[in-house]
């Protein structure tokens, strides 16, 4: 199963606040966000965040929360991931782009990830999906574009999977903005 999430800034106290995330306290806000994280994700399941992961000081803080949290583990870096977060042991992979193609419906889907949202990505007009993060749910949905924002102030602040992504992309229409046609180059 693949999973994806974005910004669960933990460990960031004014979240709470700027987010208006549901959250007494600190505690409350990653403790919640640790236990709906390993509600849906299984060890052997494999989660990409994309970006803004933790706002710790110590790469240890960083690697005890990565050490809770199940699922094969891969960071596309956000404007807010510094060096303590991205040397941290705990990640299979830390990039700030990454693309993969799972079957989807029995479809090989390209899907890139990027920390903040695009107008056009890589096979754009071919139907590729783009997942990103960063803007908290705050922008607009763009149904002529396939992109989403798999943050988690959109997700009920929890990962989300491959197949619901699948589900969502179905109210997404294709209309090329950058002079491309679908099926050329």
């Amino acid at each position: 199963m693949i999973w994806f999430t974005s910004d669960p800034h933990f460990g960031h106290r004014n979240i709470i606040e700027y987010a208006k995330r549901p959250f007494a306290d600190l505690e409350a806000h990653d403790e919640g966000l640790i236990a709906n994280w390993n509600a849906a994700v299984r060890p052997s399941d494999v989660i990409y965040c994309l970006g803004d992961f933790a706002f710790y000081r110590k790469q240890e803080e960083v690697e005890r929360l990565l050490s809770r949290l199940h699922g094969t583990k891969f960071l596309i870096t956000g404007n807010h991931d510094h060096e303590v977060t991205r040397k941290a042991k705990g990640w299979a992979k830390v990039t700030p782009y990454h693309e993969l193609s799972p079957l989807v419906d029995n479809v090989k889907q390209t899907i890139c990830l990027f920390h903040y949202r695009m107008v056009v990505w890589n096979k754009s007009h071919h139907g590729s999906w783009a997942l990103h993060g960063h803007s908290h749910g705050t922008l607009p949905k763009n149904f002529r574009v396939r992109t989403i924002d798999v943050g988690v102030d959109c997700y009920d602040y929890r990962p989300v999977s491959v197949e619901q992504i699948a589900q969502d992309m179905m109210a997404y229409s294709f209309t090329p903005v950058d002079g491309h046609r679908e099926g050329r180059e």
